[in-house]
């Protein structure tokens, strides 16, 4: 780990679990690279996400695209793009409705 990267995480973190020592600086599909340029198969992906690799550039495009109309919106108020998404979960989960909430504890 470089001592840039180590200096900032000892000033800046807050310690609350351990970190593997390894500073990855990009991604494509299934790999990453640390700041060495040494590849290394992403079998964890991230916590809590759904693993789509990275940097797929079909999904690059569809974040670009979203982007350029709305990043975010409040569930106070509706989109064409959460209508939609409510429709697919529906149709494919079996399920009457959908609740789209913003954490686990709202979830619960």
């Amino acid at each position: 780990m470089s001592l840039k990267t180590l200096e900032k995480e000892q000033a800046f973190h807050l310690p609350i679990y351990k970190r593997f020592p390894l500073v990855i600086s990009k991604g494509l599909g299934c790999s990453v690279w640390d700041e060495n340029g040494k590849e290394y198969l992403d079998a964890l992906a991230g916590i809590a996400v759904n693993n789509l690799g990275h940097c797929h550039p079909a999904v690059v495009q569809a974040i670009q695209n979203q982007a350029q109309t709305l990043m975010h919106v409040s569930n106070l108020y509706y989109t064409q793009p959460q209508s939609d998404l409510a429709e697919a979960l529906v149709k494919r989960s079996g399920l009457d409705r959908v609740f789209f909430c913003n954490s686990g504890a709202e979830a619960n």
